[in-house]
């Protein structure tokens, strides 16, 4: 059966960068994608945020597929699809006679994943009881299975992803504090739907034909009155919501004609804020102050920031704008905050 991706891209140069399955190229996005590609080349511990549907097992396989691993095993395990009493045996493997019920030995993911990336989904679903032995394995690159007193050396990159508030967690007491700055080595915030709108006719049609591909139907062009709403509306489930509307509306099609698979009534009101949004903001504001601070101000040109970011000049200053950071005539660098930024005197440095 095809596989249907919440993500993937027409853009000639990405499947020779690894990302052949991302669709998009709006602003927030490339934005993720230029700090995988600055990321995935390490062995650095990457924490994937985002809100449920965003794609981040993508992410997680284009960190492993352009990075010197790729060709060696990817290997996923989601955190709060296993129950706990068998989600530590799944983690280390057990030896046989373990406990009631471990009659073979078995591998676990960490050592499946030797050599290679494991992928470590809803990671804040974790245990705290399996924290201190997760954080052990981080730390050591070493482990033992359950019912074995045989130390096991590993070479394993980890890619961890939630969609919950980790620093809350450990506010409440219900993460780790050691193991959330361990996985925290370099956060990657992935944009809700909402903020990437451009990309929403693209990957519509992009679901449209792999549906009616599979489905065996002809479908016309998306109609622009539906292409409209789509881009319109909140899309609280984010890309999975897209994609599994889009294959209704092609189960309810008649004689080509894509029906409008949205609710009647769809007010489109303001999102507010999340932690999750506002850890976005500032993880941008940090990213692109400190190219500034590293390119002395300089957005332009082969050694400006743009570069060094990997973004269009004119995408960064727009970045700038949006984000209040600009430069006063008599201060290194001042940050002003608000949303008439452009009504101040704005120096956006040497363009």
């Amino acid at each position: 059966m095809e596989d249907v991706n919440p993500l993937r891209s027409s853009e000639d140069r990405r499947p020779e960068n690894g990302f052949d399955e991302i669709i998009g190229n709006s602003p927030a996005l490339e934005f993720v994608l230029a700090e995988v590609e600055r990321v995935a080349p390490t062995d650095s511990t990457v924490l994937v945020l985002g809100e449920t549907g965003t794609g981040k097992e993508l992410i997680a396989r284009a960190i492993h597929n352009i990075s010197a691993r790729c060709g060696r095993p990817f290997v996923k395990l989601n955190c709060s699809a296993i129950p706990f009493d068998l989600l530590e045996s799944e983690l280390f493997g057990h030896e046989k006679g373990a406990f009631t019920g471990a009659v073979a030995q078995k591998i676990g993911r960490f050592e499946m994943a030797d050599t290679g990336t494991l992928f470590l989904d809803e990671i804040g679903d974790l245990p705290l009881a399996l924290q201190p032995k997760l954080l052990r394995v981080l730390q050591e690159q070493e482990f033992e299975r359950l019912g074995s007193g045989r130390t096991h050396r590993i070479n394993v990159r980890l890619v961890a992803a939630t969609h919950r508030d980790l620093a809350e967690m450990v506010a409440r007491k219900e993460f780790r504090s050691d193991l959330y700055y361990r996985l925290n080595v370099f956060p990657v915030v992935l944009p809700p739907l909402r903020e990437r709108r451009e990309d929403i006719p693209q990957l519509a049609s992009h679901f449209v034909e792999i549906f009616a591909r599979r489905m065996s139907k002809r479908i016309d062009p998306i109609p622009q009155d539906i292409l409209d709403a789509f881009v319109s509306y909140s899309w609280p489930g984010n890309v999975r919501e897209l994609q599994n509307l889009i294959e209704r509306a092609v189960i309810r099609s008649n004689d080509g004609v894509l029906p409008n698979p949205l609710p009647r009534k769809n007010p489109v009101t303001a999102t507010p804020a999340t932690p999750l949004q506002d850890t976005f903001t500032d993880s941008t504001r940090a990213l692109i102050l400190r190219a500034l601070r590293e390119t002395g101000w300089v957005i332009g040109g082969p050694a400006g920031a743009a570069t060094w970011l990997g973004l269009k000049r004119t995408t960064l200053i727009a970045k700038m704008k949006k984000l209040g950071i600009y430069r006063t005539s008599c201060q290194t660098d001042t940050i002003r905050l608000g949303e008439n930024v452009e009504q101040e005197e704005w120096h956006p440095a040497r363009e």
